[in-house]
């Protein structure tokens, strides 16, 4: 691996160790495809004796996009729905981030895989230049190396997302948002988490022939 990959896997790790700051959260953030899918036929309902029947057939219904946040200090996590994932759809997220999910912050530091999507570049794209770089102050980017997804802790809580939500068929973006909603609202009223223990030293001793050498 490159000298890049194992800075930026640092990076991110020492991010993880490091004590909670309330003015400075973490907050995890990534993406899934989800293909929407609807019935041909009405379910028969379940029954005493009897579970719910779906027919075999399906109808495909298009495709969406699921931004996910995940702040692991806070229990926090929220889910939103997209028709696709652009320059602007991300530039939005941040704008959220800011100014409805966290305006207590001083700074938010985003966990993130490096997408060309993903940069704050793109506010400028979205916003007049001085919103933009209103929003832009408030945003800390740290990004995962290629090929390091396993470092985003928010890809963590798409697999339970997935498993425990979107293992079903869902016909449109609003009946995405509900489902969704429904499966987040009670992860954050547990203040569900990720308990972090692989560190910067762990990484040294155990994956060693992830870095480069040196003279």
């Amino acid at each position: 691996m490159s000298a890049e990959y194992v800075y930026r896997m640092e990076d991110v790790l020492d991010l993880y160790a490091a004590e909670p700051e309330p003015s400075r959260p973490i907050v995890c953030f990534d993406e899934r495809p989800v293909q929407l899918v609807g019935e041909t036929r009405a379910p028969i309902p379940a029954a005493p004796g009897r579970p719910a029947r779906v027919d075999y057939e399906y109808r495909r219904a298009g495709t969406a996009n699921l931004f996910v946040f995940f702040a692991p200090h806070l229990g926090w996590r929220h889910v939103w729905p997209t028709e696709q994932r652009t320059k602007a759809d991300f530039a939005r997220c941040m704008q959220a981030l800011v100014d409805t999910y966290f305006p207590y912050a001083r700074t938010i530091r985003v966990v993130l895989d490096n997408l060309n999507t993903h940069t704050l570049a793109a506010l400028y794209e979205v916003y007049p230049p001085a919103e933009a770089r209103r929003i832009a102050k408030r945003i800390e980017l740290h990004y995962t190396p290629k090929h390091g997804s396993w470092l985003n802790m928010a890809e963590a809580e798409i697999g339970i997302l997935s498993r425990q939500c979107l293992g079903r068929r869902i016909d449109s973006l609003a009946a995405l948002r509900t489902q969704t909603t429904a499966w987040e609202e009670p992860r954050n009223d547990a203040r569900a988490t990720v308990h972090w223990r692989f560190t910067a030293k762990d990484a040294r001793k155990k994956l060693g022939h992830l870095y480069p050498t040196y003279s």
